[in-house]
């Protein structure tokens, strides 16, 4: 079943969405990473999410979807969104890339 994960349907409440802003910071323990983006959502009550990609063996730039979801009927006014994911686990052999619906971001972290 793992390896027909890849086929199966993707859902239609959940879209890959812009960002205008990526950035990796410290965190407070050493050695441990957080990724912050932040963009603009095209609709107010639209969850904004980071989503890592599953991978079998560890890549050189672990790939991050900025991932919208609506829970419904789309209210049409744009919000600023910001969101953060603490990277521990989700590290590449050279660091992450975050993917949006129409572009890209690679950092390469430490």
């Amino acid at each position: 079943m793992a390896e027909n994960f890849a086929e199966l349907p993707a859902p239609s409440s959940v879209r890959l969405i812009d960002f205008e802003e990526a950035r990796v910071v410290p965190g407070i323990v050493p050695k441990s990473f957080i990724l912050i983006v932040s963009g603009t959502k095209p609709y107010i009550n639209m969850t904004v999410s980071l989503s890592p990609l599953v991978y079998i063996k560890q890549p050189e730039y672990w790939g991050i979807e900025v991932i919208g979801s609506l829970p419904g009927i789309g209210l049409p006014a744009t919000a600023p969104y910001t969101v953060s994911l603490p990277l521990d686990g989700i590290l590449g052999t050279k660091g992450i890339e975050v993917i949006g619906a129409g572009n890209r971001k690679t950092f390469d972290v430490p």
